[in-house]
C-alpha cells in the first residue's frame, strides 16, 4: 500500500491551525532552501524553532540540537533531511507525541511516512510548505 497525503482541504486546515513550525535542518545559509522556506513562514506569522546542532540561532530564533530538548510546544516538525536521515526524526515525534510531519519536496521514506501515520501523526511527504502555503491561503 503505497502513502498518500492528505487533500489540499485537509492541508489548508492543518496550515490555517499551526503556529509553531519546528525545522529539522534548518540552515543558517541564507542561500538554502530550508533558510528560504523557513524565513518565509516565519513572515506569514508562524514561529519558527530551528533544529540543527552546532548553530545557536537562526532567524532571530535559540536553534536547539534535537527535538527531544525543546520545552516549547510543537505544532509541526518541518524536515530538510535525507530521505534516510527522516526515521530518528519521526521516532522523536511519536514520542513526543507532535502532531505533525512534514517532509519537504525530495525527501521521500514511505515506511516512515506510514510508521508516523500509524502512530496518529498527520504526515505529509515530497511536498513544500511553502509552496502549498502560497497555493492554498493565498
Amino acid at each position: 500500500m503505497s502513502f498518500n497525503n492528505p487533500s489540499p482541504e485537509q492541508i489548508r486546515d492543518l496550515l490555517q491551525q499551526i503556529k509553531s513550525i519546528a525545522v529539522v535542518g534548518l540552515s543558517a545559509k541564507e542561500n538554502r532552501p530550508s533558510f528560504k522556506v523557513a524565513k518565509a513562514m516565519q513572515s506569514f506569522g508562524y514561529r519558527i524553532i530551528p533544529v540543527r546542532p552546532a548553530i545557536t540561532e537562526v532567524l532571530g530564533e535559540k536553534a536547539y540540537a534535537d527535538l527531544y530538548v525543546i520545552a516549547d510546544k510543537i505544532d509541526l516538525v518541518d524536515v530538510f533531511r535525507a530521505p534516510e536521515q527522516v526515521e530518528p526524526i519521526v521516532d522523536a515525534c511519536i514520542a513526543l507525541k507532535i502532531p505533525c510531519i512534514w517532509l519537504q519536496e525530495g525527501v521521500i521514506n514511505e515506511a516512515a511516512a506510514r510508521r508516523a501515520s500509524d502512530a496518529g501523526i498527520t504526515v505529509i511527504m515530497d511536498r513544500c510548505i511553502y509552496r502549498d502555503y502560497m497555493q492554498l491561503m493565498r
